[in-house]
């Protein structure tokens, strides 16, 4: 799963310590002791829902296609930020001081949206969903943890919208090789539907990828509510998923307790309420402390498929998923280099 872009331009992009908060001014002070639980709370949960929702997509194909599984989870998301937005009607001062409006009115913003739904919800939902008919739960949950190296490739590469050091870079690097142990191309000789599916999944995260870095350079300076840029991503892809209605939802279902308890969470959890707590907790901490959920989904997603679905693995796949996680690190500036070595080459 992806997050809410944390250089959001409603969201103080400075990182905060996870036991304080910004007040109005802009000054940071201690966080309430109910507070503080609250935050750990709401992260705790992210992180196991959006952990799970790769449990959840497996279990929802037994009665589903990929495409309902799609469909339907962006649409509860939607609808379910939908409510949270018209009953708190969040507002961000204007230059005059005064509360600007719920939803943008300028029509490029709107389009903006439009590309930010299919690179966050329409294109990557349709591909884990698709690839989980080929490879197990946990390791596309491995897969989604390559985001941030997306992430980072495209702010730097496409929208030049930041500048990595050696440090960074030998992590975007060190995270590719990682990506291709898991893969073990020495296990395939064509494209068989598990190559298939695994190339899925990165596709999926190169769309999170693109949308990080396209939201920072388009949207970031725009008065848009966090919440509200949550709910006009989601449900701007609701609006797309509504026209291709006749080619994803329609089709033989066979619902049972697990398929719908699946896909109620997958929208309403996954796709609704994570999104609040995440903007709650990236309020709280900050983006640096937010974006350790990076670690937490792949390690609920892996234990979910063993301990409930029984997955195993190859011997080369933990190899590989502790090195794209060496390589998060280092490229969100975790870990660095010796700083000797660092010094040696200019930033990039």
């Amino acid at each position: 799963m992806s997050s809410i872009d944390p250089r959001d331009a409603s969201v103080d992009a400075t990182p905060a310590a996870p036991s304080a908060t910004a007040t109005a001014g802009g000054a940071v002070v201690p966080a309430s002791g109910p507070k503080r639980w609250s935050t750990w709370a709401q992260f705790l949960v992210m992180g196991v829902v959006w952990g799970a929702s790769f449990l959840f997509m497996k279990l929802a194909l037994a009665g589903v296609s990929f495409g309902q599984i799609a469909w339907s989870r962006v649409l509860l998301g939607a609808l379910t930020l939908g409510v949270i937005v018209a009953v708190t009607r969040p507002r961000v001062p204007g230059a005059d001081g005064r509360p600007g409006a719920v939803l943008p009115r300028e029509p490029i913003v709107w389009l903006h949206f439009l590309v930010v739904s299919f690179a966050t919800c329409v294109i990557p939902y349709l591909c884990f969903a698709w690839a989980e008919q080929y490879v197990s739960s946990s390791l596309a949950s491995i897969y989604n943890a390559t985001t941030p190296i997306m992430t980072a490739l495209m702010a730097t590469l496409v929208f030049r919208v930041e500048r990595l050091g050696l440090s960074r870079w030998v992590g975007v690097g060190i995270g590719i090789v990682g990506v291709v142990v898991v893969i073990g191309p020495w296990q395939y000789h064509a494209l068989t539907g598990s190559l298939a599916g695994q190339l899925a999944c990165l596709v999926a995260t190169a769309c999170y990828g693109f949308s990080f870095g396209y939201q920072r350079k388009f949207l970031s300076q725009r008065p848009i509510a966090p919440a509200t840029f949550a709910f006009l991503s989601i449900g701007v892809a609701g609006l797309v998923m509504l026209a291709l209605t006749p080619w994803l939802a329609l089709g033989p279902v066979r619902l049972d307790g697990a398929v719908v308890a699946s896909l109620l969470a997958l929208g309403i959890l996954g796709t609704g309420f994570a999104y609040i707590w995440n903007i709650n907790v990236l309020r709280a901490w900050g983006p640096t402390g937010t974006s350790t959920v990076t670690y937490v989904t792949p390690v609920v997603g892996v234990a979910l498929g063993v301990a409930l679905l029984g997955e195993r693995f190859g011997w080369h796949e933990p190899i590989g998923a502790l090195l794209v996680l060496l390589g998060i690190l280092l490229a969100q500036g975790r870990l660095r280099l010796p700083r000797r070595a660092a010094a040696e080459a200019p930033a990039a």
